[in-house]
């Protein structure tokens, strides 16, 4: 089996990379196609590749000529025999056809990888933001 050390090192920096770059295809890559997401945008769950797919494909078409940087922080992972977990904090900000930042906000993510297919695969995806409890608005910033 391949090292799991970097896995979910690896996996960010293409999260990243394809986020960046509003290619689907990359960004679907290191996901199972059985894999289960609880996205904090519009679905439930989106269950299966196709499905993230489409709402990768979904959320790079709505950007026109912005694009979107995400940074992640508060960066822990954890390794076991068969599986990687981790968990960060991700920052989105849009970008501008002439790089200007525009807005951001940021989730929590949670992430599980497991050894598929000769490779480590995302076969669950968590992501939230708290709520707060008198208005039922997400907090989309730290310490908002």
């Amino acid at each position: 089996m391949h090292s799991a050390d970097d896995a979910f090192q690896q996996f960010l920096e293409a999260y990243r990379d394809a986020a960046l770059a509003k290619d689907a295809d990359a960004f679907v890559r290191p996901y199972a196609d059985d894999l289960h997401v609880f996205d904090m945008w519009d679905a439930w769950s989106l269950r299966g590749i196709a499905a993230w797919r489409r709402m990768a494909e979904g959320w790079f078409g709505s950007l026109d000529d912005e694009r979107v940087q995400d940074a992640f922080d508060d960066v822990n992972s954890y390794v076991g025999a068969d599986m990687v977990c981790g968990h960060p904090r991700v920052t989105y900000t849009a970008l501008a056809a002439d790089g200007t930042r525009l807005r951001s906000l940021s989730n929590r993510m949670t992430v599980v990888l497991r050894w598929r297919d000769d490779a480590w695969k995302v076969v669950h995806e968590h992501t939230s933001a708290p709520i707060e409890h008198t208005t039922l608005k997400a907090r989309l910033q730290p310490g908002a």
